[in-house]
């Protein structure tokens, strides 16, 4: 049987309110009091049920993440930034990974809301992602990080990054070296940040009065397996492109090596430009330009605001927008 509260009050010759307020830190325990208190904890082993605090105090000083693809090294960092955040004010964090599927996305959430956490940070919102919706005008505390979302007069925060202007500079950097057929590698086109990644590339496409070829645009996942199948369709088709822009580095990871395996050389054959700039775009060869996110501020960020609207010290409402910038390497060069 598991040590209770009981146990603990029977051990230390208290009553079961004195070894809740030295739970809970309270003033009105004498040092003596307490400490023969926290010995029998420690001699007893007793670890505190956090759901049953939960519902005396309301709160379970727990959030939850949830996030697409754990594996994927932008939404480790993310989840990275939240966990410190959480330390940094006291919180626990529960991680959550849906493998980019609204039915597991749904499941999970249900699962977190059973757990009684305080909060949710939401990364997998697509563009008009109806149950995260249902959270936004329930008013339930949460935070979107690094999607956003579509919902017109809602009352909703969100911490992401300027992926318009991520697309027009990695495109205008391949324009600016030469390249006039340039392909885009986007992930799903339900989740608005490709959208909005394809809006920057065509915004740069259109500003240097080149030709849009519609064969050289790819919706996909997110990851290397894609960029490499895409790549070798593009690049064995009728239209030749010489540089290609990829929605993220695992993406463009997989452009080089589709590009290496028809025996062409990265950047001499082939310009390739990533998004992200994780821990990999320094270690493909060659190494990776791409475009630099903040992640570990975003998600640090994101879980302060949430933490500080469930102690009721800010309200909801707010769209904090992180800037971007070129990361030059070596697989872009002139044509």
């Amino acid at each position: 049987m598991p040590v209770t509260i009981y146990d603990v009050a029977r051990k230390a010759n208290v009553s079961i309110a004195t070894v809740s307020r030295v739970l809970n830190n309270s003033s009105l325990v004498s040092a003596k009091t307490r400490e023969r208190v926290m010995k029998a904890i420690e001699e007893l082993n007793f670890s505190p049920n956090v759901i049953a605090s939960a519902l005396t105090k309301k709160s379970t000083k727990t959030l939850g993440i949830v996030v697409p693809d754990i594996s994927n090294p932008f939404f480790a960092e993310l989840t990275r930034g939240v966990e410190d955040a959480c330390n940094d004010f006291g919180f626990n964090l529960i991680i959550c990974n849906t493998d980019n599927s609204i039915d597991k996305e749904v499941t999970y959430i249900k699962l977190l809301k059973q757990k009684s956490i305080d909060g949710y940070i939401i990364s997998t919102a697509y563009y008009n992602d109806e149950i995260v919706l249902k959270m936004i005008k329930s008013n339930v505390p949460m935070i979107l990080l690094g999607r956003d979302i579509e919902c017109e007069g809602c009352n909703f925060d969100a911490v992401v990054s300027d992926n318009e202007k991520g697309g027009y500079l990695a495109t205008k950097h391949l324009i600016d070296l030469g390249h006039q057929k340039i392909a885009c590698l986007l992930g799903p086109p339900r989740v608005k940040v490709n959208l909005e990644r394809e809006k920057g590339y065509l915004k740069a496409i259109h500003e240097a009065n080149l030709k849009i070829y519609p064969e050289l645009v790819g919706y996909g996942d997110f990851k290397v397996d894609f960029g490499y199948k895409k790549a070798l369709e593009i690049l064995t088709g009728k239209i030749k492109p010489t540089a290609f822009f990829a929605a993220n580095d695992l993406t463009a990871i997989g452009v080089i090596k589709a590009a290496k395996s028809l025996g062409l050389k990265v950047p001499q054959d082939i310009s390739v430009v990533g998004y992200d700039n994780t821990m990999l775009a320094e270690l493909v060869d060659p190494p990776l330009t791409t475009i630099s996110q903040q992640m570990k501020k975003m998600g640090y960020l994101a879980a302060e605001m949430l933490i500080k609207r469930i102690k009721n010290e800010r309200t909801a409402g707010e769209k904090v927008v992180f800037d971007v910038n070129l990361v030059i390497r070596k697989s872009t060069d002139y044509i």
